[in-house]
């Protein structure tokens, strides 16, 4: 996957929703409602989500040092994690308080009309950024489904933009309809209904995204295709007569880490071995160009002896 296609639906999830929060806070004021309260707390929190993916994208490209060999690629999964956690609590907790609070405590609408205009006009604006990230996430993800392609990728931009445009589309639909149903009812716990499904639709997007974080923050191996095309490749040498055992992790969104302890033929020599092992280090590298720390530890194939 692109990081800069990553980073194109990054920037402009962030131009969306910076204007879009100005503009809910301003109806909000207007109308008091809670449902457009809660849009505007949920815009703030993908609008600071951004930044954050932004912050953590540059800080990653920091170079290795002695502290951190590997370099600091992972950073951007901790970043990853840290917008999850901002989801959680700013956007959907803070919904949900506020429903429950409107639900014990409703309150009519007053310019109504102001709310169903600017959550219309944010539909349209959040529908542009869910089409931006979804034009570069169908750039890398193939033949695979949506569900697959973000349980499968290895960097945290795309899916966590995805995740939270398609969101904020359903909150904005959540949010009209419950400003809807309280003009036509008259009642302002519609309202307040509206507010409390955004705020859970936001806890479960953010469970969801912290959950997948966690797995890449602990170390994710090379995807299933990957490790086949790794393993036949190294098979391809003439020097490896078999893969005896092959392990990959993630130090980075686009960095694989490679170690493989692989059966030679006990007739080699010294050069032999040091000239295959090398030619062996660039099939595996052009087979998979992300495997940039290889580690190869050579065996006699014990099967023939």
């Amino acid at each position: 996957m692109s990081t800069e296609g990553g980073m194109k639906a990054v920037i402009a999830a962030l131009l969306a929703n910076t204007g879009i929060a100005i503009s809910k806070f301003i109806a909000f004021f207007f109308t008091g409602s809670s449902s457009m309260l809660s849009e505007a707390i949920h815009s703030v929190a993908d609008a600071s989500n951004q930044v954050l993916l932004l912050v953590g994208n540059k800080r990653s490209r920091k170079p290795a040092d002695e502290k951190h060999p590997f370099g600091y690629g992972r950073r951007r999964y901790v970043y990853g994690f840290v917008v999850a956690i901002v989801l959680f609590l700013v956007g959907g907790l803070f919904s949900l308080y506020e429903g429950l609070h409107k639900w014990q405590r409703p309150e009519p609408l007053s310019d109504w009309w102001i709310a169903v205009l600017v959550l219309v006009v944010a539909i349209v604006l959040e529908t542009f950024s869910f089409r931006t990230a979804l034009r570069e996430t169908n750039k890398s993800r193939g033949k695979k489904s949506l569900a697959r392609f973000v349980r499968d990728s290895r960097q945290p931009e795309l899916p966590v933009i995805l995740l939270e445009d398609l969101g904020a589309l359903l909150g904005l639909v959540f949010a009209l309809l419950g400003v809807g149903m309280a003009v036509i009812t008259g009642d302002g716990r519609w309202d307040a209904v509206g507010a409390m499904a955004v705020g859970t639709l936001l806890v479960v997007i953010a469970i969801f995204l912290a959950m997948e974080m966690t797995t890449m923050l602990v170390g994710e191996g090379a995807l299933p295709e990957e490790v086949e095309a790794i393993r036949a490749a190294l098979v391809a040498t003439a020097l490896v007569e078999r893969v005896i055992h092959l392990r990959t992790m993630h130090v980075g969104p686009d960095e694989l880490l490679v170690a493989a302890k692989i059966a030679i033929r006990g007739s080699e020599t010294a050069a032999g071995i040091a000239a295959g092992i090398d030619e062996a280090e660039r099939a595996l590298r052009a087979a998979v160009p992300s495997a940039r720390y290889v580690f190869i530890e050579p065996d006699l194939n014990r099967g023939q002896l």
